[in-house]
């Protein structure tokens, strides 16, 4: 640098050739000899004294001229260095060293190390804030710790500058733990000549992106992908038109583009290759504007919307196409061909809206390595071609519409790692095509159509690392042999129809850590696993037998063990777990087993968060003594008497969430008010005396039925905001309802979905005000000794969502009015058949409905949406019945018998067209049989006895099925099936034509035996449906039927309908 002050010029006027520029830096170091030098001084000029080496030399600019200085310098020096070498006079030299700069590049340097020093002092390290760099393939570390100012910036990690200018053109921050904001005066905008910039993977929250990004006029690369940036993207980005690639994917903040930004920035950046913005809020339309030189388009997430143009899948040079997690956004693959010569690698349409077929012309993306369909709406079949994609590496289409058989070229992709088509509707045998898969390392299959056999092909697969087949039909016993699987992790089997032993092989797995077996036929004995690395190990809903191996204590990184509903016997000491530290769930439910403890300090271990014991003949609770985190409990139907422990009831208020203790014997229960998390209580089937406990504010889910309570119901209930199921059915409560309860804004829950009293001795009218409830599904207040008219408002709209009324046993007088049952819109609409089933109380709810139909106490276990009934019997009602009941399209069940009833029976009831039940016995009706009833084809049981019906009993369909005790009391009635005939009064004795319809009687019939079916037999109609869920995970389908001889009865009944359809 020149001499900026006396000072300088002084030492300076000592140094030999005193004219020579002072960008030789050694010069200012000490007084040794200039041996050369080349004065830039001025730049342009030709510089007429010569160096030492006799060059002359002519810059261009004042930076070009320094850099020939210190060029010329360091060749003179290393001549001299060689000559005096040469004259054996090496050791007499000595030659300072000089960096890579000069007078004007130690200005330049100068400024630029300080702009970054200033942003480093900006910033802190923290580990945290580049904690997902690794996952994504990069090694985070703090590279700024480097900058030293006593070192050239050029030379500072992450910093690259022009080898010419000096200038800093390259900054790389990515994944350097910083933390701190960037805003608008940030010296990072100091450094106008950069080309390259990567803040990715930090933390710059709250910062938002500044329109300084976009005064960088060079700029070709800018990263800016999860480094907390949020708010809206400044327009100003779109003025960077050299830009090459781009990426703003977002983190957890959210960062958007305004209304116009996004197509601005396609317009402007038009030489722009990559685009990545994976999570960053686009919220439009997808634009049709995309330069043609796009490589890659990555638009994860966006919250596009629209139609997508098929111009975007004709771009040439494109290789990577992401428009994955897209819900609105909607289109179909182009059928026309795509490029045979096409240059795309990656094509993700998964979670999106896209639909249709998948056209031939897929086959034309020889370059294709990945694709992901999942999660979308395609349809149809898989086309043959897609066995020209023999570079696939990952083919993902999951979760769609497909179905048909799976194409046999599907061989030819050999090369695949991913294999994943689980939920569609793929059907026939699965074909034994993997033999030749050697890279393949994961495959799914799970949830179709399939038939047949075990795949076999897939045992000798070495590289497999998972392998999912649940939910295919699969029948047969599993391989015997497996030459493959050295690297298997998870082997998933469940809800398939295997059948046989578990072979040996899959005990011996070396590598086995998630193994899942539930629900099939499975028999015989578990065996000792070789290894212990297992995690998580569920055979549960199966025939196995014997004892549960004593090797299982050595399992020590078991986290799920579930062996419910199986034929297990003999005693387990539970402590057999305590050595299994990371045990958080365990499944023993619904076997022969008898749990024990045979020692107080060998209980499960502190980590247990879910236990389901329940049938386990239990009958203390000191194993439980270190499950302080215990969340959810089932112990009901064991042999546990008096009250809970007081420690346990101490232990469990802050984890415990779910608790069922029904069926056992106990009789006192602790206060429950300290109890913060529990939603779930059932109570149920004890010997509970005294007063109902006040549940928690927060309960959804609470049963107390079959028990000894008495008194008035709990006034606490009226502070119940989340309540949705509410038992206190069968015990011996006394009192009104509540009248705390009406107003459902402050108190009652709107969630309530089912409300049984039944089975009390209550002493009130008809709560009508019940009726607001909006979500109300079940109302039972059968067996108690209520009275009065049930009337309706004239101005609201009541009991709009009811399915299930019981109001049978009671005291309850006057008429049935016309405008109480019009309100009833929820049993107005029918079902279509393919509607998916839902069942009333979602939530964890497997509880019992006592109901009379058919004649019968039947008790539905966790209630199917579709099951509607009516039961006001055994009251005093009187007057005609309502025609507006004929309006309940839904209703499958109707009682009204044992009341006072007058009048003919509806005309409208041929309009019940799912009714399986009509008992409308002991009344005083009159008039005719409506002939329309015949058109009842899923009428099973139909009482009409005891009344003052007259004339001829409808023939055909169901009423062939009756017999005499349907139809006794009524002196006036005639014609089959009594012996009674109607020749003299001159009515016809033909039956109505129902031939066409007598098939699908056939099969529309559901008989109302009890009824145990496996998962997944899809839509089941019949009015004696319940569904239990039990929490180890088992649906069944369930209905116990209280009176053994009214199924004999029934019995009875289907075996002469038989006879009767055999004669015709």
């Amino acid at each position: 640098m020149s001499p900026k002050n006396e000072a300088e010029r002084e030492y300076m006027s000592g140094v030999p050739y005193v004219n020579a520029v002072s960008s030789l830096m050694y010069a200012m170091e000490d007084s040794q000899y200039l041996v050369g030098y080349c004065d830039s001084d001025y730049a342009g000029d030709l510089d007429k004294r010569r160096s030492t080496t006799g060059y002359s030399t002519v810059a261009l600019s004042t930076a070009e001229a320094e850099y020939m200085a210190i060029t010329e310098a360091v060749k003179e020096a290393i001549w001299l260095q060689g000559l005096l070498r040469e004259l054996d006079l090496g050791h007499q030299a000595s030659f300072s060293q000089s960096k890579f700069s000069s007078s004007s590049f130690g200005n330049k340097n100068q400024d630029q190390s300080l702009a970054l020093q200033q942003l480093k002092l900006k910033l802190t390290i923290d580990e945290s804030s580049s904690s997902d760099c690794e996952s994504n393939g990069h090694l985070p570390y703090p590279k700024t710790i480097s900058w030293n100012k006593s070192t050239d910036c050029c030379t500072w990690d992450g910093v690259t500058c022009d080898r010419i200018t000096g200038q800093i053109t390259g900054l790389d921050l990515s994944c350097s733990q910083l933390h701190g904001t960037i805003d608008s005066n940030s010296t990072l905008f100091q450094l106008s000549h950069l080309l390259k910039l990567n803040l990715a993977y930090n933390d710059f929250s709250p910062s938002q992106i500044s329109s300084k990004f976009g005064w960088f006029p060079s700029l070709a690369h800018l990263n800016l992908s999860h480094s907390g940036f949020s708010g809206k993207i400044p327009s100003e980005v779109s003025y960077l038109s050299k830009l090459i690639s781009l990426d703003l994917s977002a983190g957890l903040e959210e960062l958007r583009f305004g209304p116009h930004t996004f197509k601005l920035l396609l317009q402007n950046l038009t030489q722009l290759k990559e685009l990545h913005l994976t999570s960053t809020y686009i919220s439009s339309a997808l634009p049709s504007n995309f330069s043609s030189s796009l490589e890659v388009l990555n638009l994860l997430s966006t919250e596009l919307s629209g139609k997508v143009p098929d111009h975007i899948f004709h771009l040439r040079r494109l290789q990577i196409l992401n428009l994955g997690s897209n819900l609105y956004l909607k289109g179909h693959l182009p059928k026309m061909q795509w490029n045979s010569s096409s240059s795309l690698k990656e094509l993700d349409l998964s979670s999106s809206g896209f639909f249709g077929n998948v056209p031939d012309a897929i086959g034309h993306l020889s370059s294709l390595s990945f694709l992901d369909f999942s999660s979308c709406y395609f349809s149809g079949t898989i086309p043959q071609s897609i066995g020209n994609l023999t570079k696939l590496n990952n083919l993902r289409l999951f979760s769609n519409n497909f179905n048909g058989s799976l194409p046999s070229t599907i061989s030819n992709l050999v090369q695949l790692v991913e294999f994943d088509i689980s939920s569609n509707n793929f059907s026939g045998d699965i074909p034994n095509i993997f033999s030749n898969f050697t890279k393949l390392k994961s495959l799914s299959l799970a949830d179709n159509l399939f038939t047949g056999l075990f795949p076999s092909s897939v045992t000798n697969l070495t590289k497999l690392e998972s392998l999912i087949l649940s939910n295919c039909s699969i029948a047969g016993p599993i391989p015997s042999i497996a030459t493959g699987f050295p690297n298997l992790i998870l082997l998933f089997l469940s809800d398939n129809l295997l059948t046989g032993e578990i072979p040996s092989w899959i005990f011996d797995l070396p590598s086995l850590k998630f193994l899942q077996m539930r629900a099939n036929h499975l028999t015989g004995q578990l065996k000792e696993f070789g290894y212990n690395l297992l995690e998580v190990l569920d055979v549960g809903d199966n025939k196995l037998h014997g004892p549960i191996p004593r090797s299982f204590s050595k399992l020590v990184n078991l986290t799920t063990l579930d062996l419910s509903t199986n034929n297990l016997s003999g005693g387990l000491d539970i402590g057999m777990f305590s050595n299994c530290k990371q045990l958080r769930r365990l499944g023993l439910s619904f076997n022969n087993l008898s749990v024990f403890s045979s020692h107080k300090h060998m209980a499960l271990p502190s980590s247990i968060g879910r236990l389901y014991a329940s049938s386990c003949n239990i009958r203390e609770l000191n194993f439980l003594q270190a499950a302080t985190r215990i969340g959810q409990l089932d112990l009901s139907n064991n042999k546990i008497y008096g009250k809970i422990p007081d420690w346990a009831w101490s232990d469990w208020q802050s984890s415990l969430f779910y608790l069922n203790l029904s069926s056992n014997f106990l009789t006192a229960i602790d206060p429950l008010h300290d109890f913060e998390n529990l939603v779930y209580l059932d109570l149920g089937s004890n010997l509970i005396q005294g007063e109902v406990p006040a549940p928690p504010p927060y309960m959804f889910i609470f049963i107390v039925s079959n028990n000894n309570f008495s008194g008035k119901l709990p006034s606490p209930l009226c502070k119940m905001s989340s309540l949705m199921i509410l038992d206190l059915s069968n015990n011996s409560l006394t009192g009104v309802i509540p009248k705390c309860l009406v107003n459902m804004s402050r108190n009652l829950s709107v969630a309530l979905e089912v409300l049984d009293l039944g089975e009390n001795s209550l002493n009130d009218t008809f709560p009508k005000w019940l009726g607001t409830l909006p979500r109300l599904q079940i109302l039972s207040l059968r067996s108690n000794r209520l009275h009065g008219p049930v009337t309706t408002s004239i101005n609201q709209v009541l009991f709009s969502k009811l399915k299930i009324l019981d109001l049978s046993y009671n005291d309850f007088t006057g008429n049935l009015t016309e405008r109480f049952f019009r309100n009833l819109k929820a049993m107005t609409i029918v079902d279509p058949r393919g509607t998916p089933l839902t069942y009333i109380g979602e939530y964890l709810y497997h509880d019992s409905l006592t109901v009379a139909i058919k004649g019968q106490q039947l008790q539905l276990v966790r209630i199917l949406s579709i099951f509607t009934t009516i039961d006001f019997s055994h009251n005093k009602f009187e007057g005609d019945i309502p025609k507006s009941i004929g309006n309940l399209g839904s209703l499958r069940g109707l009682n009204l018998s044992h009341n006072s009833l007058m009048g003919p029976i509806p005309q409208s009831f041929e309009n019940l067209s799912v009714l399986e039940s009509l008992d409308l016995s002991s009344n005083q009706l009159s008039g005719k049989i409506p002939q329309e009833l015949a058109t009842l084809k899923f009428l099973a049981v139909m009482n009409l006895s005891k009344n003052h019906l007259v004339g001829h009993i409808p023939r055909g369909q169901q009423f062939d099925t009756f017999e005499n005790d349907s139809y006794l009391g009524n002196a006036g009635l005639c014609g089959f099936p009594l012996s009674r005939s109607c020749a003299d009064s001159g009515m016809p004795q033909q039956p109505p034509s129902f031939e066409a319809d007598e098939e699908e009687d056939d099969r529309g019939f559901m008989d109302w035996r009890a009824v145990v079916i496996g998962y997944g037999c899809g839509m089941v109609f019949g009015l004696f449906m319940g569904y239990v869920i039990f929490l180890t995970g088992r649906p069944k389908w369930f209905v116990r039927i209280v009176n053994e001889e009214g199924y004999r009865m029934v019995k009875k009944i289907e075996a002469k309908r038989r006879r009767l359809k055999r004669r015709r």
